[in-house]
């Protein structure tokens, strides 16, 4: 069957501005151009709608989405069941939260006694998740399984009270990162104790550190835009400041 532009939007549920701009990134082409100048689109065409559709749905960006769908590699049987587990697992942290959600409105009616660890279970679950979902791969064949998932267990593992400090601590690493970034000097007295501060924070997640690791990791900032991208909110340059403040570090 084939479809017009607008009755694809309509049965996607997206606009046709979108499906536009698709087609100029190359992303989604239609099928062909009729008489009339319509872009017709057929069912290899709704098929990659679909998969583009998925990828979205689960956070990934469209420049990603093109590098994967162009790949030599891509296979669309493979990547339906890979979203399939991505949307499993998404499904049962929504499961998680709204479980959580649940006991918190039955404790605030007092009609259930509720921990500290259970209120903050889904928070957690959705921390590794998330993690997972934008970093699995590469922290994985880096550092490989059983360390993340050494990882994921710690970190599902904290309690309030640590939850609430590594919170904090994230907090205060970026406050220190900026303030360090003004002085210019990576191996000064409030670079070194950003640096410091990163390694209390790694340590709230992983099982063991070593210094090597904490290099590694520093450098990963660099090399991976997404990283940096992240980084850099706090101020531009920031993940080569911290990046060469961490190898001082621990070199020392």
């Amino acid at each position: 069957m084939e479809y017009t532009i607008q009755k694809l939007g309509q049965l996607a549920g997206i606009s046709t501005r979108t499906l536009r701009y698709y087609d100029e990134i190359g992303l989604l082409k239609p099928a062909r151009i009729n008489s009339s100048g319509y872009r017709i689109y057929g069912s290899a065409e709704v098929d990659r709608l679909q998969q583009i559709l998925f990828y979205r749905e689960l956070g990934v960006n469209l420049d990603s989405i093109k590098e994967i769908m162009t790949s030599v590699d891509f296979d669309g049987a493979t990547a339906l069941k890979e979203h399939r587990e991505k949307l499993l697992e998404k499904r049962a942290q929504l499961d998680l939260l709204i479980e959580n959600v649940d006991k918190s409105i039955q404790l605030t009616e007092r009609k259930i006694i509720m921990t500290d660890q259970e209120k903050f279970e889904g928070f957690k679950q959705k921390l590794v998740d998330d993690n997972e979902q934008k970093y699995g791969k590469e922290i994985r064949e880096k550092y490989g399984a059983d360390a993340v998932n050494k990882s994921n267990t710690k970190v599902k593992g904290m309690t309030q009270v640590q939850y609430e400090e590594v919170t904090k601590l994230e907090e205060q690493l970026a406050l220190n990162l900026k303030a360090a970034m003004v002085t210019g000097d990576p191996a000064g007295e409030l670079a070194q104790k950003t640096a410091d501060l990163h390694r209390q924070w790694l340590s709230f997640y992983w099982d063991q550190y070593t210094k090597d690791a904490h290099a590694g990791v520093a450098q990963m900032y660099v090399d991976d835009e997404r990283f940096t991208a992240y980084y850099d909110k706090i101020q531009p340059g920031a993940a080569v400041f911290l990046r060469d403040a961490v190898h001082i570090y621990t070199k020392s």
